[in-house]
């Protein structure tokens, strides 16, 4: 909309103009709900979108995780070579044998409804993974329909698709204030101007509690920054799976022609900082030289710092708040946002429209904390 205000009315404002809130655009608008509206209070993707490491797969040990990545690997293999789809597979590796208890118990839900993954032994590991030593490992699993795809891409998709079908993006418009009454949403009002309407979804990110709180809805999301770093292109060098070490969070894949290295950091502060530092590589080196030892010290050629938007269970919160009908929300997916875009696009419109979704979401309604009962899933870095 260039530099122009927010339209006056809507019949759906989106907050969240990454790629979660420009599926549910679309998914809305193809449905044919018209009036969709999405504002996003920097340029599209540029918050938790900008910088995911690009993972694709249905690899969890909870059934609804799984439903979601299916359903959405299904969409990114539509996609295919036009956001960069590679189905190199996911490698998830154990180290202990209750590692291997829990992997293996996973591998089976995956596989009872539909999977495509299987246990592998040590030796089978570094055959998938030249960079591994099997002398480190009990076993792995293996799922090759998983891979990864280029986030940015998947957003300019989803944006230009929504924009066909009438949707309105408005960039740099940060929402400000929910107006209502006796539960009922009346209107939004951002930084460029007011949008009267009776419906929002949330779909703002690491934004998202803020955003909840102004409509009266609480949605436990907290901002956490995680790191990556880029080596330089390098021929020759093996195409590898996703791989990642369970027992310490190390992740790598190929990437530009080099590596993707990475590692969650458990002493990172909460907040909104995104700048970028070497501070992650100390625990990098010290999980590779276990697992990988020749990536230990590896030259990076660039890295960044992005935000994961985590729950207190490190799943997604996605539902109809029952406090404020009008209000929905897809958002605290705690890294898995990106992966699971293109089927929450369709369980929110389901939603919306009353409709029963291709899957149950209720496991992912905010209202399980208060219930005590959170998701619980295993396969998270």
């Amino acid at each position: 909309m260039g530099g122009s205000n927010v339209p006056a009315d809507a019949e759906v404002v989106v907050v969240g103009g990454g790629v979660v809130g420009l599926s549910v655009a679309f998914h809305l608008a193809e449905a044919g709900v018209r009036g969709v509206v999405v504002v996003e209070r920097d340029l599209v993707g540029r918050g938790s979108s900008a910088k995911p490491v690009g993972g694709v797969r249905a690899t969890f040990s909870d059934p609804g995780n799984i439903l979601l990545g299916q359903r959405s690997l299904e969409a990114f293999e539509r996609f295919g070579d036009a956001i960069g789809l590679r189905q190199v597979g996911y490698l998830f590796l154990c180290r202990s044998p209750e590692e291997v208890d829990a992997v293996e118990r996973s591998t089976r839900l995956q596989c009872g409804l539909g999977g495509s993954g299987r246990m592998v032994s040590a030796a089978e590991a570094a055959r998938l993974n030249p960079w591994l030593d099997p002398r480190a490992l009990l076993a792995g699993s293996f799922s090759p329909r998983d891979g990864h795809a280029e986030p940015a891409l998947v957003v300019a998709a989803y944006r230009a698709a929504a924009e066909r079908l009438g949707v309105v993006v408005c960039e740099s418009a940060e929402v400000v204030g929910i107006d209502g009454s006796s539960g009922a949403i009346e209107a939004v009002r951002t930084s460029r101007g007011v949008v009267r309407t009776g419906r929002v979804v949330c779909a703002a990110g690491a934004w998202s509690k803020r955003v909840g709180e102004m409509a009266g809805v609480s949605l436990p999301v907290e901002p956490v920054r995680r790191q990556i770093g880029i080596t330089a292109p390098e021929s020759g060098l093996p195409t590898v799976p996703f791989t990642l070490d369970l027992s310490t969070t190390l992740y790598f894949h190929n990437c530009d022609g080099g590596l993707l290295l990475g590692i969650s950091d458990a002493a990172q502060e909460p907040g909104f900082g995104r700048e970028y530092s070497d501070e992650w590589r100390p625990a990098f080196d010290e999980a590779a030289a276990v697992v990988a030892p020749s990536l230990v010290g590896r030259e990076l050629v660039s890295g960044w710092a992005g935000l994961y938007e985590n729950t207190p269970d490190h799943n997604a919160l996605i539902g109809v708040s029952r406090e404020v009908p009008g209000f929905s929300y897809a958002t605290g997916f705690s890294g898995h946002g990106f992966l699971q875009a293109p089927a929450v696009g369709e369980v929110v419109r389901d939603l919306y429209l009353g409709r029963e979704p291709f899957m149950d979401p209720s496991a992912f309604h905010a209202d399980r904390f208060a219930a005590a009962a959170p998701v619980h899933e295993r396969h998270i870095i």
